[in-house]
């Protein structure tokens, strides 16, 4: 096979994989979530019509060895109650047991339906192989079989076995329950499927034909049981197996067996464990080298959720993920928790605070960027910024505490200054701050203090620009605006902040009496450029090459926010997750192709999703260009893709359920203040909070 074939080779494998990954857990649970409601359904009409459920019990399909009452409430039980724990994926094995009995008895004691023969096959499915990783079942599998339970350890072992051994039965037996009904249709076409179906010969593909070529059953189960033969394979029990097999023997590689890594394999060390550096070492994951990531913490952290734990709506934890665990599968990964402090260009080393160098080959710079005062640091004490954990608990303990300190004063000046909150910078991050801060005051702490009424607290936006979200277009920056005020936020657009001290602002030569500051009007890029000996723009961004190298330095790469890149129709690619994302994967592409002596792919290109920010509850604006959304729709879209994008299924449930929860009741559960109690660690006496000004 020539190299050529080889990659391509290699290449739709991969794809087929990444889509099986993609598709499998969704699939899955649609097949639970299908089985759930049609038992679901006829539990309830027997309920609501008894005496017919005992008639059917009776007459219809009788139980020899139940009397029909028995067996009527045998069967309705099982309706009512296994449907939940399917959708749940909590027991599935166990509740789709008895499930699977009732099908059997309404097949061959009442009336033969494909339908039956169709639910039975993926029932037994479900009873062999178990619920997929969006269940209950899974998120327990690793902690439960060492857990104190009695039979815990023999009970996995056995389920198991019964996968590892039925599975494979059970694979063929839809394979062949499949090519039967198609059979009986008579189709032409459909006949020449059924015989590769049995022999389990291009199973996938013949699977995906027969979709929307044989209209057999006119209901979801046709398409659901096609769906799990072509992403989950036709099993051992194949000709498709058996040419793997051999491919694997006389390919290695085309199979997926990759040989151990040389010694002297190419190193790329990835700065940063953020979305860019993360896609980087995972687009490296096949690659023939050695990947090494660096950073100062241990977790990757969603940024994008990290004024919610600010506003103590979410746990640092629901947002936070460890790095190890999200590279623990792949094996030329390495992690490395340190500081890095330069590099060496020339000895193509990476410098840590320790004084350990890490040796390089390629080297992807994704260090990101952290908040910025536009020259004026002294501002930092008062005015915290929003970029890692460590900030958002002191903002969560700095508002916290400022409603503390209002119920304590007996000062009507000083308690009116720590219920004034202002909040500045009206991008995204701001809108989102102050939106949240004015629902936690109106909503969240309502009724429990008892000197003070939260409800009472100013929040003020203050933003340099005309219009807050100047990004967005402007009737969605109005809408933005409405919404805000409709929650009590007070903007002020077009004025600039010209002081920050302990005792509050002063915006345009007015000076407002605030206790508490808090920062998001701007970012500074990471030494990155320091670094390297490179010049940066203003914001400290290293400027690169159309494949996002650093001109001069063609080994070394610069994506995110370190990296000021023009991939966006020639405008500068704005600092998102999604523009990390795919700058990472860009770079891996460039590294795989250097590695593999390929040609580079085409220039980097950012390609623009569209732009969310959420106000307040029911309240959110989204651009995707034609098409723009405000309101409740653009709130829940705002949710499902955070929730989807977050890393660990652990961190999607728990944000949905804490969501939820905060929804209903209007409460919010991590209202902790940490640390000190003192309000702000100054580096040096703040000044005397003059008296309080109103805002013009």
């Amino acid at each position: 096979m020539t190299d050529r074939l080889l990659r391509a080779s290699i290449a739709a494998r991969d794809a087929l994989h990444v889509a099986q990954r993609a598709a499998g857990p969704a699939l899955d649970f649609a097949v639970r979530l299908w089985l759930a409601q049609a038992f679901w359904v006829s539990g309830i009409v027997k309920l609501h019509d008894w005496d017919q459920a005992l008639y059917l019990a009776q007459y219809e399909y009788p139980v020899s060895w139940l009397s029909p009452v028995t067996a009527a409430w045998v069967g309705a039980g099982v309706e009512l109650l296994c449907p939940p724990l399917l959708v749940l994926g909590l027991a599935t094995r166990f509740a789709a047991l008895p499930m699977l009995a009732l099908v059997l008895v309404a097949q061959f004691a009442y009336r033969p339906l494909d339908a039956h023969l169709v639910q039975a096959a993926l029932l037994a499915w479900l009873v062999v192989m178990g619920a997929g990783p969006l269940s209950l079942d899974q998120s327990l599998a690793r902690g439960l079989p060492g857990s104190a339970l009695p039979f815990a350890k023999p009970a996995a072992r056995l389920l198991g076995s019964i996968t590892r051994l039925g599975g494979p039965l059970v694979q063929w037996a839809l394979r062949l329950l499949v090519a039967g009904i198609v059979l009986r249709s008579g189709h032409p076409a459909g006949i020449v499927g059924a015989l590769l179906l049995s022999v389990g010969l291009g199973t996938r593909l013949v699977a995906l034909s027969l979709i929307g070529l044989m209209p057999v059953v006119a209901t979801l189960s046709w398409p659901l049981m096609l769906s799990v033969i072509a992403v989950f394979g036709p099993g051992p029990l194949s000709l498709d197996r058996l040419m793997s097999h051999a491919i694997a023997r006389r390919w290695p590689r085309l199979a997926g067996i990759t040989p151990p890594l040389p010694e002297d394999a190419p190193r790329v060390v990835v700065v940063g464990g953020g979305f860019g550096g993360l896609a980087a070492v995972r687009g490296l994951a096949q690659a023939s080298c050695r990947v090494t990531l660096i950073d100062r913490r241990n977790h990757h952290l969603f940024q994008p959720l990290l004024y919610q734990v600010a506003t103590a709506s979410l746990s640092p934890a629901d947002i936070a993920t460890p790095i190890r665990s999200l590279l623990r599968d792949q094996a030329n990964a390495r992690v490395l928790l340190g500081r890095v402090v330069g590099v060496d260009t020339d000895a193509r080393a990476v410098r840590l605070e320790d004084g350990r160098a890490v040796p390089y080959d390629h080297l992807v710079l994704a260090t990101g960027a952290r908040h910025g005062y536009f020259g004026r640091e002294e501002w930092e004490p008062f005015a915290p910024g929003l970029k890692k954990v460590e900030d958002a608990t002191e903002i969560r303990r700095r508002l916290l505490l400022a409603f503390e300190e209002a119920e304590n004063s007996d000062d009507p000046d000083l308690r009116r200054a720590f219920l004034t909150f202002v909040v500045v910078g009206g991008g995204p991050t701001g809108v989102e701050l102050a939106g949240a801060i004015a629902e936690l005051a109106r909503h969240g702490l309502a009724g429990e203090f008892r000197a003070i009424d939260p409800a009472e607290a100013r929040v003020l936006l203050v933003q340099s620009a005309p219009r807050i979200l100047p990004t967005f277009p402007e009737p969605l920056s109005a809408e933005a605006a409405a919404s805000l005020e409709s929650l009590g936020v007070t903007l002020l657009t077009g004025r600039a902040v010209e002081a920050v001290d302990e005792g509050g602002v002063t915006v345009s030569g007015t000076r407002i009496a605030a206790r508490t500051v808090f920062w998001a009007a701007g970012v500074v890029a990471s030494p990155a450029a320091r670094w390297l000996g490179v010049a940066a723009d203003r914001a400290g961004r290293v400027p690169v090459a159309p494949d996002l190298s650093v001109p001069g330095l063609p080994e070394v790469f610069a994506i995110g926010d370190t990296a000021l890149s023009h991939g966006w129709d020639g405008q500068p690619v704005p600092g998102l997750a999604p523009a990390a994302k795919q700058g990472g994967a860009h770079v891996a592409a460039v590294i795989r192709a250097r590695l593999e002596g390929r040609p580079a792919p085409a220039p980097f290109r950012y390609r623009h999703a569209g732009s969310l920010a959420t106000i307040g509850r029911k309240a959110a604006v989204a651009d995707f260009g034609r098409v723009r959304l405000t309101g409740a729709a653009a709130w829940w879209l705002w949710g499902v893709v955070h929730v989807l994008f977050l890393s660990g299924m652990r961190n999607r449930l728990g944000v949905a359920v804490e969501w939820f929860w905060a929804y209903l009741t209007l409460r919010q559960g991590t209202r902790l203040i940490t640390g000190p109690i003192d309000r702000v660690p100054t580096r040096a006496a703040a000044p005397t909070a003059p008296a309080l000004e109103r805002a013009s």
